[in-house]
């Protein structure tokens, strides 16, 4: 599973179905802030994990500091002592052996496979009793419709059979009958009569249930406990693109639409929250992170979606005292020493608290912040510019903690066209001394557009379209060739996170 807290969702979800877990962690780097994310919930449900130190042939391994690490990790996270005396294995996945000891340097992966025989228990299932079952994930099926995935958990569910969908607080979604079922071989669905307690099974023939719901026997009237999911942490706002060049690219444009797209989203996404916006024609879709929504809005963007989106902001609480509260994140950062100067007074200006510091080798230096999640919106791009490319830095939900008050956002304003029409090149040659251009001659631009980020702080209005006026007088000099610096070209994340409260990503 990706271990990145934005997916934590989908995780959540699976770990339903699951009878043990393989911890895999890089022999150099060590328990990353994600890696805390999941297992604590995997340690939460019971379930006794198998480390496996990866990457062992690495030069810069420190396979016994890293297995030190982990069960630090595994007491802060309140493992039981069960837990605690977990197996351990060391890999190299590139070279496809998997060995007892740090010594390892040949072989397959046989020992993995036996320690995971030995390990995880048989599913601990009911074929006696009457058929129930978690969904834990929604997929759709143009033939078939909705498909329901999940574990049974008793009885055993044959083809045609009826069944009752229940919701988390017990009252009926619906009834129905098996239509379909499926079995899973490798990532492929295959149909089968019928599928016992213990088994990983899709099902379709229900429009209504979603996931979390309990499919089961028409006699079962107790749902089953479906493992609570963590709140979202923050909201952007998706609307219909009113552009005056709206429907150039895409196909799908209209709110009705834009709408039916996020209502899927958030069924099979539990971890999307989706509700309609005060605005005309908005939506609201609240998440984990910007990670997330980024990939949802490129997502849609390839299907040939049209939108506008506004900045994120964080969702705020508040706490047992009456007070505000917002979300905090725990920020590692691996950076060169020359470059940690830098990185701690941006962190400090973002009002985030550095919470540990220590040589992590090879010259870097690993920094731990606690940071307001607002606080590092926009800050990934910079991050990498500081660093050269070279800083790693790995991002977690840590808690809901006290208001930090307001924080600086970007230093400079922005360059903002009066006309509508294509870019002229002697225009732009007059304007480059005024800042950073965004766009090249040619491209087409309208009233209110941002083309460029202005040299001071302020918001700057130009005319983009402005041609040299031709004259019959001859100059006194032949005129100067006109040079364009490449314009700053920004990626879908790096918009989102540029843009402030006034302005719309298209």
């Amino acid at each position: 599973t990706p271990g990145h807290a934005d997916f934590g969702g989908e995780v959540e979800r699976i770990l339903s179905m699951v009878d043990g877990v393989i911890l895999l962690v890089d022999a150099a780097e060590g328990p990353m802030p994600q890696t805390k994310f999941v297992t604590g919930k995997a340690l939460a449900l019971g379930l006794r994990p198998i480390v496996v130190v990866n990457k062992i042939d690495r030069s810069d391994a420190r396979a016994q500091e890293v297995l030190d690490e982990v069960f630090d990790l595994f007491v802060t996270l309140e493992a039981s002592d069960e837990q605690l005396e977990f197996p351990v294995l060391f890999a190299s996945g590139r070279n496809g052996y998997v060995g007892y000891d740090s010594d390892v340097r040949s072989g397959d992966l046989t020992p993995l496979f036996e320690t995971v025989v030995r390990h995880v228990p048989a599913p601990a299932a009911d074929v006696d009793g009457p058929f129930k079952m978690l969904v834990s994930l929604l997929d759709r099926d143009s033939f078939v419709g909705r498909i329901l995935t999940g574990r049974i958990l008793s009885g055993t569910l044959k083809l045609n059979m009826p069944i009752r969908a229940l919701n988390p607080d017990g009252t009926v979604a619906e009834d129905g009958r098996a239509a379909k079922i499926f079995a899973f071989q490798g990532l492929e669905r295959v149909p089968v009569e019928e599928a016992s307690a213990g088994a990983i099974i899709a099902i379709a023939g229900l429009t209504k249930a979603t996931v979390a719901d309990t499919i089961a026997d028409p006699t079962v009237t107790e749902p089953l406990h479906a493992q609570p999911i963590d709140p979202p942490t923050l909201a952007m706002t998706f609307s219909v693109n009113d552009s005056p060049y709206a429907g150039r690219d895409g196909s799908k444009v209209t709110s009705r639409m834009i709408a039916d797209r996020l209502k899927r989203e958030a069924e099979g996404n539990v971890a999307v929250r989706v509700t309609e916006s005060a605005e005309k024609d908005a939506f609201e879709v609240a998440g984990r992170g910007e990670l997330q929504l980024g990939v949802l809005i490129e997502t849609m963007r390839r299907e040939g979606f049209e939108l506008s989106i506004s900045r994120p902001r964080v969702l705020f609480a508040t706490g047992d005292d009456g007070k505000r509260t917002e979300p905090y994140e725990t920020v590692v950062i691996d950076v060169d020493e020359q470059y940690s100067g830098t990185v701690v007074e941006k962190m400090a200006s973002r009002k985030a608290e550095m919470t540990d510091m220590r040589p992590s080798g090879g010259g870097k230096t690993r920094l731990t912040f606690s940071a307001p999640a607002r606080g590092l919106f926009g800050y990934h791009g910079e991050f990498l510019s500081d660093t050269r490319g070279t800083g790693i830095m790995n991002r977690l939900f840590d808690k809901y903690g006290p208001y930090k008050g307001p924080i600086n956002g970007r230093g400079n304003g922005v360059l903002i066209s009066t006309e509508t029409g294509e870019a002229v090149g002697y225009a732009l040659g007059y304007l480059q001394p005024r800042g950073v251009l965004m766009i090249e001659p040619g491209e087409a631009v309208y009233q209110g557009m941002v083309i460029g980020e202005n040299a001071r702080d302020d918001d700057l209005e130009v005319n983009p379209l402005k041609s040299k006026a031709l004259t019959n007088f001859r100059a006194s000099g032949k005129d100067d060739a006109i040079v364009l610096s490449p314009p700053k070209r920004l990626t879908l994340e790096q918009a989102i996170a540029y843009i402030d409260d006034t302005e719309l990503v298209e």
